[in-house]
């Protein structure tokens, strides 16, 4: 059964910092090709991309947090990062880690980040 787990989320006071991680267990699939990405979703508000990392490393980023929001990965570790700065009230949400072997896709349960203004 294949398991994100994710952790690093919090309350964080604006212009704050945060570090999520996200494990990867019981693939079996080669990870190495596959993308990775981030998504939030606030209180009445739809599911967004937040980040994606490609096999190759290449990245996307939502426009409002581009220059803030760095996503990495380690293949080696099966996990993904995301380091958040200057964090903004706007960034509360619920932050869940996806994994993309086309056309399945596995998401974690989600880690709480609360920005306080």
């Amino acid at each position: 059964q294949v398991q994100l787990v994710e952790s690093g989320g919090g309350l964080v006071q604006a212009g704050g910092s945060l570090r999520l991680s996200c494990v990867v267990s019981g693939y079996t699939g080669d990870i190495d090709i596959d993308s990775m990405g981030w998504h939030r979703q606030a209180p009445g508000k739809q599911r967004e991309l937040v980040a994606g990392i490609g096999h190759d490393g290449s990245t996307n980023y939502l426009d409002a947090v581009k220059g803030r929001i760095t996503i990495s990965r380690d293949n080696a570790r099966n996990t993904v990062f995301l380091q958040m700065y200057n964090l903004k009230a706007e960034d509360t949400a619920v932050y869940y880690c996806m994994l993309s072997d086309f056309p399945q896709e596995y998401w974690g349960q989600g880690t709480q980040v609360t920005v306080s203004a």
